[in-house]
């Protein structure tokens, strides 16, 4: 192709300034090219075996091509490779009219981007031509390195891998009319979490197959070769049948080389015209094959088979990065863009084909772009308990209001992976029933419940948070031990959701059984360090663990949580009869100012407590009986909600989305904690208490988790970390005299 890079201004259009090369028209293209096939007024091509309809759909391909080279050159950084190799694909989606696509690779972001700008998504922040389309790539306020909800038309975030199919299946389970495709790479398959979790999600919701994985097999991971690189069509076919799918198409690039590429990977955009014709008539047709399977019943997935970086500067794993020396200027990319380069008639078909494509741009058409409409659930009826009466279960008392919102939204999911009625709510159980194909009474199982149960902290955090983020209400339950398994996709959409254009409801957690309550089993089941997780979080300024002290208290923080947009809420608490010491009103005290007093004695002296958690307070309460017998004063607060405790700059809460910026005022945190020593107490991290220790100036100390062991009762767990009547009492008299 003859390279023109002398054409006047004239003659191109606006959105074309800062492409560097333009090509000229390629073979037929008057016949083929020069009139859109998707006309005005469709959503997609009307024929797809029209020579036309390929034809156009390869130069989308190609124009994806060029634009996720050109932006990523511009900085010399960015992952052209894995998109490249499966542009044909995305092509073929959006020629049919789909653009709810969601991505399980974040490396993928600068070709998503180029799609965005292409159907004019990203005029919406103010991007109009490719010059600014590359000022902006990997810039703050611009377009981020992985994909984030930020980015108008983008459905979800993505950056770490094996999460992108959570949202997929979370988008279908929500709007089953319509199709949400998601690429997963193969480097990417070998994440355990991808098919098991799907097969489970199948298993569970059978009705439910308008999710469609595009598996991107081109043979290479980041840097290396996939692991799945030796699998033939036919061990990668059994693979996808043997975890549930009905299904699966593959489109080889291999069938249609002339070009006698060596290996099972090859890359279509060397070879003849007439046969990269033939190669996108087939993805084409594959995919449209694949959407009307997947949405009509069929658990389906695609598969393209090309070699990673087709089409860019580089092939194999080499294509993924870019680095310093990748420039613009750089020879190797001038010419990958200058092979790849369109006529400007032909950008002007392509332009005009994604913004018809769909009923307009995604940022004006997918359903991430809009509310979802919410169920009303009304005012929740908590029962308040008598303060000094019988202990309650805190767990329980919240799964009775839990079961109460399922049944008024339909859409509402609890997920769990160790078991409900382990953590003492069982009841949610009773309510709303465990979605499962083998119905029993006993065991409150039915197919369609409300209550999602794989052994997987992964897929319980991946579905809830997902449906969240999508505008569906939630709760993610899990031993508070082995939730961090399920965290790194929950910080994953709390981080979306402080960056999102639209509210959506908050991602609210459930973490019972602590470690304080997890003696006989052992330090496999004492992991309270994952509040330090939440800790740094807290920082986000979207974040908020709460500690409610009884069974009153997390009645109030739950209806609380559930008031709340885009933020997430962590409710820990234990799941053993405790006293009541607080009452309703004082909770929404507590949430409102951080903390709240539970006990006060006059002294000459005064050691002020502030303890997170409940079984927490029972030692703490001990040693001030003592030190009041020794004409020791002593104030005792409960930490519910440390995020207010904090002070304003100590956050990021004023770039949230939905901002809340609310903070214990100086002259309030005085009189609360105000005294001749402070005494922090937890059963978990130490962290979680900096809001306090930063801002106390009186003598103070930490009494904290330190390690897991086997112990016969809590108790004795607490002494073994120093969480003792007599060390509080011992370390109370030292600071105050």
């Amino acid at each position: 192709m003859t390279v023109n890079t002398t054409k006047t201004s004239s003659t191109v259009p606006s959105f074309c300034e800062g492409i560097q090369y333009f090509g000229e028209p390629l073979p037929n293209f008057q016949t083929y090219g020069a009139k859109p096939v998707i006309e005005s007024g469709s959503v997609s091509i009307a024929d797809i075996n029209h020579t036309a309809a390929a034809y156009q759909t390869l130069l989308v391909a190609d124009a994806l091509r060029y634009l996720t080279l050109q932006i990523t050159g511009s900085k010399a950084s960015g992952h052209p490779g894995g998109f490249a190799s499966q542009a044909e694909a995305y092509a073929a989606l959006v020629m049919l009219g789909h653009k709810n696509i969601i991505t399980e690779v974040g490396h993928h972001a600068p070709g998503f981007y180029s799609a965005m700008f292409l159907d004019r998504s990203l005029e919406d922040m103010g991007i109009f031509t490719v010059q600014q389309l590359r000022d902006r790539f990997r810039e703050k306020h611009g377009l981020i390195g992985h994909l984030s909800g930020y980015i108008p038309g983008i459905l979800a975030p993505a950056g770490p891998l094996g999460q992108g199919q959570h949202f997929a299946m979370a988008a279908a389970l929500l709007h089953r009319d319509k199709l949400f495709p998601f690429t997963v790479g193969d480097g990417g398959l070998g994440e355990p979490y991808i098919m098991s979790s799907m097969a489970h999600f199948h298993t569970a919701y059978p009705q439910v197959t308008n999710f469609l994985p595009i598996l991107v097999w081109n043979g290479y991971s980041q840097e290396h070769h996939s692991m799945v690189s030796l699998k033939t069509n036919k061990e990668m076919t059994a693979y996808w049948q043997g975890n549930g799918f009905k299904e699966v198409i593959i489109v080889d690039a291999k069938e249609f080389d002339d070009q006698n590429q060596s290996g099972d990977y090859v890359d279509s955009t060397i070879f003849s015209w007439e046969r990269r014709l033939e190669f996108t008539r087939e993805v084409l047709i594959g995919i449209n094959q694949a959407t009307n399977l997947a949405l009509n019943g069929t658990l389906t997935v695609f598969i393209i088979k090309q070699l990673k970086g087709a089409g860019v500067h580089a092939l194999g794993a080499k294509s993924h990065n870019l680095y310093p020396k990748d420039t613009l200027d750089a020879p190797h990319i001038a010419k990958a863009l200058q092979k790849r380069a369109l006529s400007i008639e032909a950008w002007q078909t392509v332009r005009t084909n994604a913004e018809r494509a769909g009923g307009g741009p995604a940022a004006k058409t997918v359903v991430t772009e809009f509310e979802l409409p919410l169920a009303p659930i009304g005012e929740l009826p908590l029962e308040e308990y008598a303060v000094g009466g019988e202990p309650k279960v805190s767990t329980t008392a919240m799964g009775r209001l839990v079961g109460i919102v399922g049944s008024k939204d339909q859409n509402f999911l609890v997920t769990n992976a160790d078991g409900n009625e382990a953590s003492g709510i069982g009841n949610i159980n009773q309510a709303l029933k465990i979605n499962h194909p083998t119905a029993d009474e006993l065991y409150n199982q039915i197919p369609g419940g409300q209550v999602y149960e794989p052994l997987s902290e992964d897929a319980c955090a991946g579905l809830a948070v997902g449906l969240s983020l999508m505008g569906g209400r939630t709760l993610w339950c899990s031993y508070e031990s082995f939730a961090i398994n399920g965290l790194p996709i929950w910080q994953t959409v709390t981080q979306a959701m402080a960056e999102l254009r639209r509210k959506t409801p908050s991602t609210i957690t459930l973490f019972t059984a602590g470690a304080l309550e997890q003696g006989r089993n052992g330090w496999t089941h004492q992991r309270p360090e994952v509040e330090a997780y939440f800790a740094a979080m807290m920082r986000n300024g979207n974040v908020f663990p709460v500690f409610p002290p009884d069974a009153n208290s997390i009645q109030v923080c739950y209806d609380w949580a559930l008031t709340t947009k885009n933020k997430g809420i962590v409710i820990t608490a234990s799941k053993s009869p405790l006293p009541i010491r607080t009452t309703l009103e004082q909770t929404k005290q507590g949430l409102e100012k951080g903390a709240i007093l539970l006990h006060q004695v006059p002294g000459g002296k005064q050691v002020v407590f502030a303890v997170i958690g409940d079984m927490t307070l029972v030692p703490v309460f001990e040693a001030a009986a003592f030190l009041e017998t020794e004409g020791i004063g002593v104030k005792i607060i409960s930490v519910i909600n440390p995020r207010r405790l904090y002070r304003p700059d100590d956050t990021a809460w004023d770039t949230c989305s939905q901002p809340d910026g609310e903070f214990l005022a100086d002259e309030e945190f005085e009189e609360l904690f105000s005294g001749d020593g402070l005494i922090a107490v937890t059963g978990g991290a130490s962290a979680m208490l900096e809001p306090v220790m930063l801002r106390s100036s009186i003598k103070r100390d930490t009494f904290a988790w330190k390690r897991g062991e086997t112990t016969a009762s809590a108790g004795e767990l607490m002494s073994f970390n120093g969480l003792t009547a007599e060390a509080l009492t011992k370390r109370a008299i030292e600071l105050v005299h």
